[in-house]
């Protein structure tokens, strides 16, 4: 998708998500970069969202993952993150929402 990326991760209890995801970022940051991919600097976006998901629906999120192109013609990726955060009663800032590309 051309506003936002999903990683499905398995993570040790004794390894931070904004560790690990900060990891991430600064390696594909750098990465990208140096590879000179698009014509100008590349950042992320600032912040991210973690969910945890039972070992019973991991392939149900894969899924989820791989038809992200169609799931997205219909609804999009903000409008989906809100109602999933409300779904789940899960309080957030509006200044912590994922922002569109302009």
């Amino acid at each position: 998708m051309p506003d936002h990326t999903h990683l499905l991760l398995g993570l040790k209890p004794n390894i931070a998500p904004s560790d690990l995801i900060g990891d991430i970022k600064t390696g594909s940051t750098n990465h990208i970069n140096e590879k000179k991919w698009i014509g100008c600097r590349f950042s992320w976006q600032e912040g991210f969202g973690a969910f945890s998901v039972s070992h019973s629906h991991v392939g149900r999120v894969a899924n989820y993952i791989h038809n992200q192109p169609k799931h997205h013609r219909r609804k999009s990726f903000q409008q989906e993150c809100l109602e999933f955060l409300e779904r789940h009663h899960v309080p957030f800032g509006e200044r912590y929402i994922f922002r569109p590309v302009e």
